[in-house]
């Protein structure tokens, strides 16, 4: 049996036809099974858990591994060395999503998404093994960049498909609900991140953590690969995709190739949208989580324990309220969670940010909640906002070739670009700006779009 015919008759069961009125006397719609959707957003949630624990540590032991590998530099230098070569990773990313996107919308997501993991598992444990800079001398950075690069390559193509795995298993009227817990393994994992390079860093005498104690969290991700990759590979395909298949075994025709033309010319304003939600979703979480803590510690001189520690406690808070954020996306719809969202940063980040430059613990506690629980109004709300700007047969290529291109220009490149304007302009008030600014841009995007909360996926029948 072609893979087509297979994964045709594994459909057959969650579709099954709806008596209607007038001239639509009939129609398709996909019965969900509640234990496969929770199992799909486990297992995507999970990969997405696993990139940002890597995020979180590289965040948060910035300047432990700018000495690590950029030793000869001044302290500031390796700070900019080491936001410079995150920021490298984020370079290959669309290239990423080029290839994973279209191969997901062909063969499948399930299989996309377990070679991600393993890449993925493969970039973060490579990290752990380099040498340091006083081995190997200027190969250590190389190597650190190829690392990035391969994790930059394979995350291209992890979360567009999360994204679409999650969309597509969950029931119209729950998507939002649903979609929220991928995001929930990003502030899990980067928590997991945080919290183990906090510890390192306080218990560990400098010798030790710059020989040998950076490495733990990186080796760590060896054992996660392994069961992410398990979860997956026990997994069935999207309902939608199956209908797909089942259509294509039909008129006995193999899957057509997906073209990067079709993305970009059948789904033009999609994509723009896509490229500006994006855009202020990254630009305010690289902000928060990637860039914060450096920002405490270099510009503010405050104690770089005690700003970790601030803002482990405001994940956590983020954590409590994204679930019900994502049933209020159910209930109210994605446009006016996004729109009060961008409203918030355009009116809140300079006070947040005020707050924050006061100084005091229970200021800059206050002003990092302030902008925590603002984002939580897009990470809510993307997972499931972005996959229903495309049709099923381009969804996973076109999400993941708009959000790859954006968060590279954007997202990633926000800390290393906070960090030198403020080091050229002495202007300690540049990321609430830069924060306002990307708000403009994503409210303009949230008004223009299609409300897409409790609906059909376009190309798909509605799922319930």
């Amino acid at each position: 049996m072609s893979s087509a015919a297979s994964l045709a008759a594994s459909t057959s069961r969650l579709h099954a036809p709806a008596r209607g009125r007038g001239r639509k006397a009939e129609q398709d719609v996909t019965v969900t099974d509640p234990t496969l959707v929770k199992r799909a957003v486990k297992a995507a949630a999970l990969g997405n858990a696993m990139e940002w624990f890597d995020f979180g540590v590289y965040g948060y032991l910035t300047a432990t591994l700018g000495h690590v590998f950029f030793p000869t530099a001044s302290s500031s230098a390796q700070v900019l060395s080491t936001l410079g070569t995150f920021a490298a990773a984020f370079l290959v990313r669309p290239i990423g999503g080029a290839f994973f996107g279209p191969l997901g919308d062909r063969i499948g997501r399930q299989r996309v998404l377990a070679i991600t993991m393993i890449m993925m598992a493969a970039g973060t444990l490579s990290i752990g093994l380099i040498p340091s800079y006083g081995s190997i001398g200027v190969w250590a950075p190389v190597l650190l960049i190829v690392a990035r690069m391969v994790q930059g390559f394979s995350t291209g193509g992890e979360y567009g498909g999360a994204c679409t795995f999650i969309a597509e298993y969950a029931p119209d009227k729950r998507r939002g609900f649903f979609g929220s817990f991928l995001e929930l393994g990003t502030n899990a994992g980067y928590v997991a991140g945080a919290t183990l390079a906090t510890v390192l860093i306080t218990t560990l005498p400098d010798d030790s953590l710059y020989s040998w104690g950076w490495r733990i969290p990186f080796l760590v991700a060896g054992p996660i690969g392994l069961v992410g990759l398990y979860v997956r590979m026990k997994l069935e395909e999207t309902p939608a995709f199956q209908k797909l298949a089942q259509e294509a075994e039909a008129k006995e025709k193999s899957f057509p190739k997906p073209k990067l033309k079709e993305m970009f010319v059948g789904n033009a304003g999609a994509m723009a949208t896509c490229i500006a939600l994006v855009l202020v979703f990254n630009v305010t979480d690289y902000m928060l989580l990637s860039y914060m803590p450096t920002f405490l510690s270099e510009e503010l001189d405050y104690d770089a324990t005690h700003g970790t520690i601030v803002l482990i406690g405001v994940m956590l808070l983020m954590m409590l309220v994204q679930l019900p954020m994502g049933m209020a996306n159910d209930r109210f719809g994605h446009r006016k969670v996004i729109g009060g969202a961008c409203l918030g940063f355009v009116l809140l980040s300079v006070p947040a940010l005020l707050l924050i430059r006061a100084g005091s613990t229970w200021a800059i506690a206050l002003g990092l909640a302030g902008l925590g629980l603002l984002l939580v109004g897009f990470t809510s709300s993307m997972p499931s906002t972005l996959p229903a700007l495309f049709p099923t047969k381009v969804r996973y290529g076109s999400l993941s070739v708009g959000f790859n291109l954006s968060v590279s220009l954007f997202g990633g490149t926000t800390p290393l670009i906070a960090a030198a304007l403020i080091a050229g302009t002495g202007n300690l008030m540049i990321p609430a700006y830069y924060m306002m600014a990307a708000a403009v841009v994503g409210g303009v995007a949230a008004w223009r779009m299609r409300e897409s909360a409790g609906r059909p996926l376009p190309g798909s029948p509605p799922a319930v």
